[in-house]
């Protein structure tokens, strides 16, 4: 793009024609002017974005607390009261939304004209003249006595510092009252309603056109998220990611910011397509060197732009024979309804020659031509300079959503847009050349200064409600601490009747692993590992150097999973062999450890008999049988095979055994994963049924069953009983079914269904995918709740399970998978603060130092499970020092070492 000017007019007269270009080649613009304006932009709204105060930003990047677009549900009356929006008029308009698609917005409008003298004076006059045409306008409708919610539109430059509070910068577009700015002008309004005493109303957003117009626009296809006003002044905004904007310190979401752009003066980049005429209408203005790039663009400019240049014209003897009139050489006698219909195309030399006459012109044959020369000059340059702005904004976009290619649209307001022929195919065209990988598209905004700041005003209001609907769906999972504390007392009692033998939730398993390694552990050891879907083998070599493990994974098809006990344990016998004779151990009859993530009653330490299948596991024949003898028989069916299975163990025995390794402290193991249970050292005098009164035995706590006693029942939401009556083992392992991974995207899937039942999310749209079972992974939390995902990172994950959603709906999802995932790291940490409280009250100490073996994908993956459990244990446990020690691989490295440690006493024991 070389240079760009009027086209598709006849040449001007050839005793004219030099005089005319010189003057009008001031208005043409280069592609590359466009492109530094555009850039020039950019660097100022991504400055202001920072909160870079120097040097001081061209452009404010005002946010205007509105943080959603609409939904298409919003209903209810709204009165919206419009300051500003259309020069020296104010307008009161009362609008009705009725939710419904294609026909949603209903109003009614009554327009004051504000007298001189008020838009000059003192600021209270103003505010009392608006109370004033509120309650005239009012007292023609059936209002009543009923509480009304008002929009306040109010076009001026303000610093926002919520929906309803805002402080006036500066006056623009003719107004100059006084003892305003610096004020909160909702405030004011608020105040004078009050002196005028006649209705009951609460303003409760203060928005201005351009936000307006974005929010006025009718839902489409695609989002519309630019609002583009064009009016006496010009403004645009725009939906930013929250995150970018420093004077909100929000993380999440998004917020519409007001860009403020009739501000923009960057004399390096506007410098050079400033003409004289700019110049001397700045300094004829009220506020000359301000608001420049709005004098280039605005409709309140635009008439008097062209009113210079034809004065300019006339007095050289080019226009109407050299002659001016009074209206000529007064400023504000051209308005932009004189530009438009002159270079109105339709319009004929017949019309021009009308409306000059009425300006007391006497034009020439050919002054109507030169005329609309003139004109087009004037307002194709502020199109192309519209359409630069326009498209700072657009790579604004691309860069924060870092997206190459952006479809979205924009909506357009204002009455240049509205009454100038060619102003929006000029700024399409335009935006085409400087931002060819974007394809936007122009959505008239109906009436966005009056019905659209009704819109911000219902979507404020349908999102209280909507907070409301969640907070109450989401209260029973913010649990006190009195409630934890709780917990932690029913565990402490449960622990203490399993011990003691007595019925209880917790079954307190014996495990005979009576020691944790001392270091001198040396051999090779073989480990299985069973615990779901995926088991494995291992070769554990402990050595002085540390522990090398070589390790391959087998597959356990659901047919086996579900199948009989014998194939079950064939199978796992097959992979063992496999395993050997890929690793050259043929033959070799090395001690095996058997990790069995069941549970089990263990009779010693080579003896556990699986008392019940879980984590979808429900093989035949083989509950209340020994798994070890189970495995063995196994083993003699398959000839040639020779395995010392020296011990069995739990995983969760496994992860405290395999940190114990690294920190002679660890006393405690824990499994957050799948499933999730704990064991520790408990004092062999205080557990009957093992003989001894001396030492100490790990015991296998099976605390996923605790609370099938009922005793959990006051913390279990209806979206608990739903989980728990769709699984295999309807009643069972309740505090394991609010807190692994197994089930916690199953609960979080349920909340989404009902809010989505409460028009809360999803507009209320059932999907059939939402109705899958399992469709909503728990993976999905650790992902949704990453502090490094920006919101349109956690929107891509829904859309991808088909869940069509905004970005409110993926904020509250977020929010949902937060309150689930706290609840289970604070029911976790109530447990653990249970056990370590148990240990240290077992050995008399008025202060216990303590590690806890940890495993599991929940825990290591979710990021922030494992900063809630530590804080909950802390808080509920504060006399006990306790550190979290990520296991490395416990289930297989853990049984190689109670097979090691085993070992290493019996052959103590021998010698």
């Amino acid at each position: 793009m070389d240079s760009t000017g009027p086209v598709g007019l006849q040449p001007c007269p050839p005793d004219s024609s030099e005089l005319v270009q010189e003057c009008l080649q001031q208005f043409k613009v280069t592609g590359a002017q466009l492109r530094q304006i555009q850039a020039s932009l950019l660097g100022s709204m991504e400055q202001a974005l920072r909160g870079q105060a120097s040097p001081a930003p061209a452009v404010r990047m005002l946010p205007t607390y509105v943080g959603s677009t609409p939904h298409g549900t919003e209903q209810g009356d709204f009165v919206v009261l419009e300051l500003g929006a259309a020069g020296a008029s104010l307008r009161v308009l009362w609008v009705t939304l009725t939710g419904i698609e294609g026909h949603r917005m209903e109003s009614q409008s009554q327009e004051f004209v504000i007298p001189q003298e008020v838009m000059l004076g003192p600021g209270q006059q103003l505010f009392d003249f608006a109370a004033r045409c509120l309650s005239e306008f009012l007292d023609a409708l059936p209002v009543g006595n009923q509480g009304l919610k008002l929009g306040f539109n109010f076009s001026f430059p303000c610093h926002q510092t919520g929906l309803d509070r805002s402080t006036l910068i500066s006056w623009t577009k003719g107004f100059r009252c006084s003892g305003v700015e610096g004020q909160d002008v909702v405030q004011l309004l608020q105040d004078a309603i009050e002196r005028q005493g006649a209705y009951s109303i609460d303003v409760i957003a203060v928005v201005n056109d351009t936000v307006g117009t974005m929010m006025g626009c009718e839902r489409e296809a695609r989002p519309c998220e630019v609002g583009l006003v064009v009016d006496t002044g010009t403004n645009a905004c725009y939906m930013e990611e929250a995150r970018h904007v420093a004077v909100l310190d929000e993380d999440r979401g998004q917020a519409c910011v007001s860009i403020e752009w009739g501000s923009f003066s960057d004399d390096g980049a506007l410098g050079p397509v400033l003409t004289t005429f700019d110049h001397t209408l700045d300094q004829e203005s009220l506020n000359p060197g301000a608001q420049r790039f709005e004098k280039m663009i605005g409709g309140l400019y635009l008439g008097e732009l062209v009113r210079l240049v034809l004065a300019h014209l006339a007095q050289l003897g080019v226009l109407f024979g050299g002659c001016t009139s009074p209206a000529l050489l007064s400023p504000g006698s051209f308005l932009l309804e004189h530009v438009a219909e002159m270079e109105e195309p339709s319009a004929g030399a017949a019309r021009v020659h009308a409306i000059l006459q009425d300006l007391g012109l006497s034009p020439g044959a050919l002054d109507a031509e030169l005329v609309q020369h003139v004109c087009a000059a004037v307002c194709m340059r502020a199109a192309q300079l519209c359409a630069a702005a326009l498209a700072a904004i657009l790579a604004r976009l691309q860069h924060s959503r870092e997206q190459q290619s952006l479809q979205i649209a924009v909506a357009t307001g204002g009455r240049v847009f509205e009454r100038h022929p060619r102003f929006l195919s000029v700024l399409q065209e335009t935006v085409k050349l400087l931002a060819p990988e974007c394809d936007v598209s122009f959505t008239p905004s109906v009436d966005g200064g009056g019905r659209g700041v009704a819109m911000v005003t219902a979507v404020a209001a349908r999102l209280a409600a909507h907070r409301r609907l969640l907070e109450e769906t989401l209260a029973p999972f913010r649990l006190t601490f009195e409630q934890l504390a709780a917990v932690q007392a029913q565990m402490r009692e449960s622990m203490a009747k399993g011990l003691r033998g007595e019925a209880s939730s917790l079954r307190m398993l014996p495990t005979y692993v009576c020691a944790t390694p001392d270091g001198s552990e040396r051999g090779d050891f073989l480990a299985l590992d069973l615990g779901g879907t995926n088991f494995r083998v291992l070769l554990v070599r402990v050595a002085t150097g540390g522990v090398q493990i070589t390790s391959q994974f087998y597959s356990i098809p659901e047919c086996v999973a579900q199948g009989s006990g014998r194939q079950l344990f064939d199978h796992i016998v097959d992979c063992i062999v496999d395993f050997q004779q890929k690793h050259g151990l043929s033959g070799q009859s090395l001690p095996l450890g058997f990790t069995f993530s069941f549970p089990c009653r263990q009779l010693g330490l080579d003896q556990g008999i699986l008392l019940n299948w879980t984590k979808g596991f429900n093989a035949s024949d083989c509950e209340g049988q020994d798994v070890v003898c189970l495995l063995r028989e196994a083993i003699g069916r398959r000839q040639a095979v020779e395995l010392n299975v020296v011990a069995i163990v739990n995983d969760t025995v496994g992860t405290m055994m395999s940190c114990g390794y690294e920190d002679p402290r660890c006393e405690v193991g824990l499994i957050v994963g799948t499933g999730t249970n704990a064991c520790y050292m408990e004092e062999l005098q205080n557990m009957a049924g093992v003989a001894g009164d001396s030492g100490h035995m790990c015991i296998n706590m099976e605390w996923g069953a605790f609370g099938d006693d009922g005793s959990l029942g006051v913390l279990s939401t209806c979206f608990d009983a739903s989980v728990d009556q769709a699984s295999i083992n309807p009643g069972k392992q309740r505090f394991e079914k609010m807190i692994s991974g197994m089930y916690l995207g199953e609960i979080v899937r349920h909340i989404l269904l009902h809010l989505t039942s409460l028009g809360v999310l999803f507009r209320g749209q059932q999907t059939q995918r939402l109705q899958t079972r399992d469709i909503f992974k728990t993976k999905f939390l650790s992902e949704i709740e990453s502090d490094s995902l920006a919101l349109r990172q956690v929107r891509a994950i829904l859309e991808n399970l088909g869940l069509p959603l905004t970005s409110d709906d993926a904020l509250m999802v977020l929010e949902v998978c937060q309150a689930v995932s706290q609840r289970a790291a604070q029911l976790c940490g109530a447990g653990v603060a249970a056990v370590v409280e148990k240990i240290r009250e077992n050995r008399g100490l008025e202060e216990l130092t303590v590690s806890v073996g940890v495993d599991g994908t929940l825990y290591k993956l979710h990021p922030h499970f494992s900063h809630l459990l530590a804080a909950t244990v802390h808080e509920l446990a504060p006399r006990c020092a306790v550190t979290f020690l990520q296991s490395e691989d416990g289930s297989g490295k853990g049984a190689a070492l109670v097979t090691a440690v085993a070992c290493r006493l019996a052959q103590r024991a021998h010698v």
